[in-house]
């Protein structure tokens, strides 16, 4: 859910950019050696989900898969976020680079937020547990991430409020979707690789 270039005033940009450094800065002191490859595994299949995606207005609507990213890395998302975000908007101008920390924001706070809520249901690690955890993850990134992107189109103008009530609707079958995601990701990590779920802290 990308919000575009030119949308937003400069002290939300500015804010989004210094929420996102601590974020960031948090994230990357978390992240030890054996979490690398997850982190670029989670950050391409980011990238890779995000590339469909359909404008409504001034954002979009696409797969985004941040909660995932969420209840395995932790803090850890924010930068895995931000490095997918910043190669969609060079490459295929996505979003935009001003925009960039707001975005990050957007996605990554969430991401965070089910982390916590979810980590205990992780930790136990047997299939009820984790479908709970799959569906309680998408349903608080993608809404909240909707939220926060309303609630910036909000602070615009009375333009963009029918935009910012579409953007919390449209994304409702986005996070059913991702539920379903989450729900067969985390049970095939159960199965196969299941000391990736031994890591969540």
């Amino acid at each position: 859910m990308h919000i575009s270039e030119g949308v937003l005033p400069g002290w939300l940009l500015i804010s989004g950019w210094g929420l996102t450094a601590i974020g960031t800065y948090l994230g990357l002191r978390k992240l030890d050696d054996r979490e690398i490859p997850l982190a670029a595994l989670l950050a391409a299949t980011f990238f890779v989900a995000s590339l469909i995606h359909v404008p409504i207005g001034p954002a979009s609507v696409h797969l985004i898969l941040n909660g995932l990213a969420g209840i395995l890395l932790g803090w850890t998302a924010f930068p895995v976020i931000l490095v997918g975000l910043f190669l969609q908007a060079i490459l295929f101008q996505f979003g935009g680079i001003t925009v960039l920390g707001v975005n990050t924001f957007n996605m990554a706070l969430p991401a965070v937020i089910a982390y916590y809520l979810c980590k205990g249901l992780i930790k136990k690690r047997n299939a009820k547990s984790l479908v709970v955890a799959g569906v309680v993850a998408a349903f608080v990134s993608i809404m909240g991430s909707g939220i926060l992107v309303a609630t910036e189109l909000l602070f615009v103008g009375e333009a963009f409020k029918k935009t910012a009530e579409l953007v919390i609707l449209a994304h409702f079958p986005v996070a059913v979707v991702e539920s379903i995601i989450n729900v067969f990701v985390l049970l095939f990590l159960k199965k196969s690789t299941s000391e990736i779920l031994e890591e969540v802290k």
